[in-house]
């Protein structure tokens, strides 16, 4: 828009048209992209302008504005108190860095003042116990591998983020949703949170979605940023 002398609707059209296929080509996906493109339109309307406005401020608001709605859940989201025991369970597909991110978050609080233990639910991958024992005698962090038992026993010992590994499954499957809602129940969480590999790119609403119909996801975790640069799957989710 700095190289254009008059802004009118094709300005506008073309700065959205560059929008939207930046989106996309960071996977972020189409129907969220459309719909974006249509709510900045009906925003902005250049003919019924007074003048004097900087029409270039106002898209760019506009734009802005419409971006941050798109993240805006429009309540705000869980947070664990120290003192007060707090659950919370993290799904995901397997090879996300479930397990991994566990760990980072009960040190990630850890570091911060509360004190977290760690409860694996993972009954089906093998050497799903030992990776968290492993992760979790690294960072110094209690650990348990039987569920409601691992629950209870963190409760009665005062901890004060229990955090609770889910089984990963390969794919979206009956078995997978299954257990996972006998865990929900049996856990009663606080928070859920789906970990999601940030490489799947436009598979990522269609997950988030399957997930949250199963139990009450809360949070989004996007996992191995670092090895990808599309993260828009992020906002999809």
């Amino acid at each position: 828009m700095g190289n254009e002398m008059v802004i009118d609707q094709k300005v506008l059209n073309d700065c959205l048209n560059d929008i939207t296929r930046a989106l996309l080509q960071a996977d972020v996906e189409f129907k969220l992209v459309r719909h974006m493109q249509t709510n900045i339109k009906q925003v902005i309307n250049l003919d019924h302008l007074a003048a004097g406005h900087d029409k270039r401020k106002i898209i760019h608001q506009a734009t802005f504005d419409e971006l941050c709605r798109m993240l805006d859940p429009g309540k705000p989201s869980f947070v664990p108190k120290k003192g007060k025991t707090s659950v919370v369970l993290l799904v995901g597909l397997q090879g996300c860095g479930e397990t991994t991110t566990c760990t980072k978050y009960a040190h990630y609080h850890q570091k911060r003042g509360w004190k977290p233990a760690l409860v694996c639910a993972d009954t089906f991958r093998a050497g799903a116990f030992d990776q968290l024992k492993q992760n979790a005698t690294k960072a110094k962090i209690p650990f348990h591998g039987r569920i409601s038992k691992g629950v209870e026993r963190c409760k009665k010992e005062n901890y004060d983020l229990i955090i609770v590994d889910m089984s990963g499954w390969h794919k979206q499957e009956a078995a997978l949703f299954e257990e996972m809602r006998q865990v929900y129940e049996a856990t009663q969480p606080d928070l859920v949170i789906f970990v999601m590999d940030s490489s799947i790119g436009q598979a990522a609403f269609d997950q988030a979605q399957a997930f949250k119909q199963i139990v009450s996801v809360g949070a989004v975790i996007v996992t191995k940023m670092d090895g990808h640069a599309k993260g828009g799957g992020a906002l999809s989710a």
